[in-house]
């Protein structure tokens, strides 16, 4: 079961960054910054439950950029939302 789950969330990762690099998917949609964070948050989480801390470093900090990437688009959107409300 555990390698299933490694197995899926790699592939939150990777199959979003090979859209990205085919340019058929933006790095700053949302689907984009939830699939690595998801991916990245379950990987950190197996990689400290065996102490494997290069991997927990690299998964770790990945979903912390990602969720630092999500707080910035909901924010944009937001702000772009009050910005249009007034404008009207």
């Amino acid at each position: 079961m555990t390698q299933a789950i490694q197995v899926v969330s790699s592939l939150l990762i990777l199959i979003p960054f090979g859209l990205a690099q085919t340019h058929r998917l933006s790095p700053t949609s949302g689907i984009y910054i939830v699939s690595n964070l998801l991916g990245s948050t379950i990987l950190a989480v197996q990689a400290l439950r065996v102490s494997q801390w290069g991997f927990l470093l690299l998964e770790g900090s990945w979903a912390l950029i990602s969720l630092a990437g999500l707080v910035v688009m909901v924010n944009t959107k937001r702000s772009t939302r009050s910005y249009t409300a007034l404008a009207r």
